[in-house]
């Protein structure tokens, strides 16, 4: 059987405590060896893990590795069973403290075991496969004799990889699940060193890595703000570049993947159709890769309705730019349309599930982001640039700087001099007030988005314009967003069809109120 077979160890009641049998049998061999002994109590684990430590000072690797294994698996299993027993917050939390140390210790000794390994194979003193070792007068010697398999090897290389690019990621990832009141376990610090394989359920057709070269061309042309929310963050692929453009990210998901920001912060986890900022508008900047789907057209409209970021990035499928047929496609292009849009001539390399190492493909999607910037009038502007880009090109370039704001998509309206005022926005309300109210005549009632339609206008226009009528009494609420014509805006129709001399909205006026206009 495998070490990594699962064991249920069950007790009284419903009490049972998960471990596995290869940690069964390494705290039975430091028992046996008399590294620690074979029934511990609170203050024999603290001893144990003390021992560790000083072993792991002297430089005795495989006995300090041997031992943290052992402290780890118990102060994991007493934790587990302080929770199911309701034991007090302060037995938990020492427990889960123990367990962090063993798990420290275990890390280093696994790194130095490592780097031992990686030393002893370039002198040529690790046995190949079906090479004999120990042979008399020979310094030649198997994985097996020093405690670790291919798979640990393996393991224990990515960990220290990962320290040697981020000194004190294992310590920062370890201390912030504590933190949190949460267990540091062997599968966070995996996850959140960036050394986990997908599981079984990730390796779905849905659960892929953004490449980096996506991330980084976006960044050539947009600045953020400082901190940048991702919203649907996976794994961290795109997080990883905005950290290393200098940005800060706060990560969510649907699912719980235990992501980490560079200070060792967990992801939040949530639906993002169910969050609700604390003011609209207030939040971060918005980059991600969204989940497609039927949730996708939902997932941007409920962006730019509820949070309304100053800036919003999303990968899509360059198809988004199509579809007339679902009310929130047409709300985020038609309503509210991004502001620039990168198409990807060469389309990216495919995003193979994280662990993938075969040949790399290209993806058989053309995509592009779409950025959503609101402008000064608190609207998402009406006009779309679409620019076509080569992320090839954009490999290596600079980002721009995080919080400069702005764009480098090579097109500056403003540079052109205007041969007419901008207007404001009452001055465009007042300029469609008398229209909208003679729209309005027609109609049982009406919202506005079926008014900004009808007149052509933008959506702050419609709403500045239904939010007049109001002041003036004009209209009246009809309940869940709806409006309709008022006494006294029939009173100001009627005038101002005898100032007209429309005899059809004189009739309409008629046969509405029943009474001579």
């Amino acid at each position: 059987m495998s070490d990594d077979t699962p064991i249920t160890i069950s007790g009284p009641g419903d009490l049972s405590v998960e471990t596995t049998l290869g940690a069964i049998k390494a705290a039975g061999d430091a028992a046996a060896k008399g590294i620690i002994p074979s029934r511990t109590d609170a203050s024999d684990l603290a001893a144990t893990i003390e021992r560790a430590r000083a072993l792991l000072d002297d430089g005795d690797y495989q006995a300090a590795l041997l031992l943290s294994t052992g402290a780890y698996e118990q102060a994991k299993a007493a934790a587990g069973y302080a929770e199911k027993v309701k034991a007090s917050r302060q037995l938990i939390d020492k427990a889960r403290r123990m367990q962090a140390d063993a798990l420290k210790i275990e890390s280093v000794c696994y790194v130095a075991m490592a780097n031992a390994v990686d030393e002893a194979q370039a002198k040529g003193q690790v046995a190949k496969p079906g090479q004999k070792a120990n042979v008399p007068g020979s310094d030649i010697f198997t994985l097996d004799d020093v405690g670790v398999d291919r798979r640990r090897l393996l393991e224990a290389r990515k960990l220290r990889d990962a320290e040697v690019k981020d000194p004190g990621i294992v310590e920062r990832a370890i201390e912030a699940r504590l933190s949190q009141g949460l267990e540091p376990s062997r599968a966070n610090l995996r996850a959140a060193v960036g050394t986990a394989s997908a599981s079984k359920e990730d390796r779905g057709d849905n659960f892929y890595q953004t490449p980096a070269c996506a991330t980084r061309t976006l960044l050539a042309f947009e600045s953020f703000s400082p901190t940048i929310w991702e919203s649907s963050c996976g794994l961290g692929a795109i997080s990883r570049v905005l950290e290393e453009a200098g940005y800060e990210v706060v990560l969510t998901d649907l699912v719980d993947r235990q992501t980490v920001t560079q200070h060792g912060e967990l992801q939040g986890v949530g639906d993002f159709l169910a969050s609700q900022p604390e003011a609209p508008g207030e939040g971060h900047d918005i980059c991600t890769n969204p989940p497609y789907g039927e949730v996708l057209n939902d997932y941007v409209a409920h962006a730019l309705r509820v949070h309304r970021p100053r800036k919003m990035a999303l990968l899509l499928n360059l198809n988004f730019l199509c579809g007339f047929d679902d009310d929130a496609r047409n709300f985020v292009m038609d309503e509210n349309p991004p502001a620039r849009v990168y198409v990807f001539k060469r389309r990216l390399p495919m995003m193979h599930r994280e662990g993938y190492e075969g040949p790399k493909a290209s993806s058989r999607m053309n995509t592009a982001w779409f950025v959503w910037e609101r402008q000064d009038d608190g609207s998402y502007g009406d006009t779309t640039i679409v620019k076509r880009v080569d992320w090839k090109d954009y490999e290596d370039a600079d980002a721009l700087e995080p919080g400069e704001g702005g764009n480098a998509s090579g097109v500056r309206f403003e540079e052109f001099k205007r041969e007419t005022p901008r207007k404001t926005l009452d001055e465009r309300v007042e300029e469609v007030s008398s229209r909208a109210l003679l729209w309005c005549a027609g109609k049982d009632d009406f919202d506005a988005v079926e008014l900004r339609r009808a007149i052509g206008v933008r959506p702050t226009t419609a709403e500045g314009a239904i939010h007049w009528m109001l002041e003036k009494r004009l209209i009246d609420p009809a309940g869940e967003g709806r409006f309709k014509v008022a006494s006294d805006g029939w009173t100001a129709l009627r005038a101002t069809a005898a100032v007209i001399n429309d005899p059809k909205l004189i009739s309409l006026i008629e046969q509405i109120q029943a009474v001579p206009a």
